[in-house]
């Protein structure tokens, strides 16, 4: 973990397209991971090993990983898959 005061010029390094950026961004087996994707759909994105640049969850969903709020219903999301392109495909839906 390395905290940063300006994580832009990492999510640029590793292909992250602005429309698509999330607060929080990390590198998992030259993945990326974008926002508040949970743990198990990244398990299955480096078992299925898809060619793709990462996932990213848009925006902070209620109820997506850390995001949980006791009393609230969890909002539907998306995870999406990206490539270089900034092309993105639904991977799952929670």
């Amino acid at each position: 973990m390395e905290d940063v005061s300006d994580i832009t010029p990492i999510k640029r390094r590793h292909g992250v397209p602005e429309r698509l950026e999330g607060c929080h961004t990390g590198l998992v087996e030259g993945y990326v991971i974008e926002g508040h994707v949970p743990a198990d759909l990244i398990d299955r994105l480096l078992r299925e090993r898809p060619r793709a640049v990462g996932l990213v969850v848009p925006g902070m969903p209620l109820g997506s990983p850390g995001m949980e709020s006791p009393g609230q219903k969890p909002e539907p999301y998306q995870v999406l898959l990206f490539d270089r392109s900034g092309k993105t495909a639904v991977f799952a839906s929670r």
